[in-house]
């Protein structure tokens, strides 16, 4: 018998229920007005949310681009190959390392649970279920679809809860009392309370976090909980803070013709798809972003990233950092951070490089 029909008669939760208890393979189509969702599944478990391939609107992509683990320099690079290679996303960003495997499956699990937040909630459209569908390759994520969804249900719940806290998006958040040292706290939390000042609303912060929505207002409720933050007032919509220091300027060179770009990004497929031995020179030690900022670490990350892709394209670093914005792997407003000087030092024999991020006094 055919499993398709209105989400009126069934939920989402009861059909997925339905799909994890006879242990299916295939894949989930469901519609609901101009929304759309595929959950494929192997075995009753759940091994992806969205198509192959590579869209623009894929919900992998535009979740490694919420919580800043994606540059626009390596979305682009990404997307050209893609184009030419027909490769599936997952693929390349393992294949080109962007991601180890065991990294980019924790990122797969997150995207997952937020597409099934949204698909939860869904209360009419259509179903259908594909028997004869196949996720093309060996899935990095088998997830049960039973915990899945008790996971997504809690997390719905859990929104509603924030929603009430956090009403004022404009309210200003401020720290109130500092985290233990050995509280158990990710980076990407440790990220997010360093922005909190007193000059920044929770609209501000949360966007600025290189978390998903839900993950940034699960954090700051826990902070809140925890009494290491508080509200401190609100700004009006249209009010911005008071500004910091003038950003340094570093000289850029005019754009360059649309045949010498096109150029680059043919020189970058061929190295992506043709060559498989990339330098073996190993970056030296990092030294840590600036612990007090949020937007410094996220622009090292950026800038580290732009200098990976130029290596790869030219087998060593760039000789001066104005290199890298000339051949635009990153773009001249992305090349520096108001409030901090950016010093890059190269080795002599371009194999590795030194960067720092110094607050202006």
């Amino acid at each position: 018998m055919a499993l398709q029909g209105n989400l009126r008669d069934f939920s989402a939760t009861e059909i997925l229920q339905l799909i994890g208890t006879q242990k299916k393979t295939g894949a989930l189509m469901m519609e609901w007005n101009s929304e759309r969702a595929l959950i494929y599944v192997s075995e009753g478990r759940i091994v992806s949310t969205r198509q192959p391939g590579l869209s623009k609107d894929d919900p992998l992509l535009a979740f490694l681009r919420r919580v800043r683990r994606l540059s626009d320099e390596q979305l682009r690079g990404i997307l050209t190959i893609q184009k030419e290679s027909n490769r599936d996303l997952e693929e390349l960003l393992v294949n080109g390392r962007y991601l180890e495997a065991d990294e980019l499956a924790g990122f797969l699990e997150r995207q997952i649970f937020d597409d099934l937040m949204r698909l939860v909630r869904w209360e009419n459209g259509t179903y259908r279920f594909d028997p004869h569908a196949r996720w093309p390759s060996p899935p990095l994520v088998r997830l049960s679809i039973e915990g899945a969804l008790i996971e997504a249900a809690r997390r719905v719940d859990e929104q509603k809860r924030f929603v009430g806290v956090f009403k004022d998006p404009y309210a200003l958040l401020s720290v109130r009392d500092l985290p233990d040292p050995n509280e158990p706290l990710s980076e990407e939390e440790r990220e997010l309370f360093a922005i909190v000042d007193g000059r920044h609303t929770v609209q501000e912060v949360v966007e600025a976090a290189a978390l998903s929505e839900y993950e940034a207002y699960e954090a700051l409720h826990r902070m809140l909980q925890a009494n290491w933050i508080e509200f401190a007032g609100r700004r009006d919509p249209g009010v911005r803070p008071a500004p910091g220091p003038a950003a340094p300027r570093i000289a850029v060179a005019p754009r360059r013709p649309w045949w010498r770009e096109l150029a680059v990004a043919a020189c970058v497929l061929a190295v992506m798809l043709g060559l498989r031995r990339l330098s073996a020179a190993v970056d030296p030690a990092a030294a840590p972003p600036p612990r007090g900022d949020v937007f410094a670490a996220a622009f090292e990350r950026d800038v580290r990233h732009a200098l990976h892709l130029y290596r790869r394209q030219h087998g060593h670093y760039p000789r001066r950092f104005e290199d890298l914005v000339e051949a635009r792997w990153i773009g001249a407003r992305r090349a520096a951070l108001p409030g901090y000087l950016l010093r890059y030092r190269p080795s002599d024999d371009g194999a590795g490089y030194a960067l720092e991020l110094q607050p202006v006094r």
